[in-house]
């Protein structure tokens, strides 16, 4: 299998830290970006193939992120990160686009099922 190359985008530093540090455990090439602004610049240099994605952060939400990562890079797959009160956002996010999402605090277990999941939809195998 190829490096699975992973951007977790999240406002909140623990939770995106402490995910970053997981995956790489993992041997996931996992990187954090603490914005949706952040996640865009990043991308104009660097190549993900899933990005985690949260829905809500200050300035630019995850679902206006998502727009422009679909513009930029349609190719990476994209799975959003909802609270309770914000399901309709991933509903909403994999409209437009995303392959999936999944509630926060997500167990690592599940989180990196839905990530290998999308990484082989990227790669055409199953999924």
């Amino acid at each position: 299998m190829d490096t699975l190359r992973v951007l977790i985008v999240d406002d909140e530093d623990d939770f995106r830290e402490t995910i970053v540090k997981r995956l790489k455990v993992r041997k996931v090439l996992a990187e954090g970006a603490s914005s949706g602004i952040e996640a865009l610049k990043v991308l104009e240099t660097k190549d993900y193939d899933v990005i985690v994605l949260d829905v809500k952060m200050p300035k630019m939400d995850g679902i206006e992120t998502l727009r422009h990562i679909k513009k930029l890079k349609p190719e990476i797959e994209v799975i959003m990160l909802t609270g309770h009160a914000s399901v309709e956002f991933g509903i909403k996010g994999m409209q437009l686009g995303a392959f999936d999402y999944v509630m926060k605090p997500a167990p690592l277990n599940e989180l990196l099922d839905t990530i290998i999941q999308a990484y082989n939809k990227k790669r055409g195998l199953p999924h």
